[in-house]
């Protein structure tokens, strides 16, 4: 019996160990356009997404599906960390250049 809990605490330990590794990704401004404008990402993973601008402006991602919004100065980078997530489309895009910073982030 002793061995059997042993085992299962073992399997949870790793299994959550697994769940809860963090993996990061890339997202660049330039233009006031996101590139890529499609971020294909793993379910239930925990994401660091560093955002770098290398426009001269700032910008703002914002995403009302993912609940983040963060500024991101001129020529500087920033992180923004969520996750894990379900399968499925989580719209973000840039609130200071509407019209063309917009993408997606689809979770399979």
């Amino acid at each position: 019996m002793v061995k059997l809990l042993v085992f299962i605490f073992s399997m949870s330990f790793i299994l959550n160990a697994q769940a809860s590794e963090v993996q990061h990704y890339t997202l660049n401004i330039q233009n006031h356009r996101f590139e890529p404008e499609i971020l294909e990402l793993p379910s239930n993973t925990r994401i660091k997404l560093n955002i770098i601008n290398h426009d001269k402006t700032p910008e703002e991602f914002e995403s009302i599906d993912l609940k983040r919004e963060k500024i991101i100065l001129g020529n500087s980078k920033t992180t923004v960390s969520f996750g894990p997530l379900s399968p499925g489309e989580y719209i973000f895009f840039g609130d200071f250049h509407q019209d063309t910073a917009q993408g997606k982030i689809i979770i399979k």
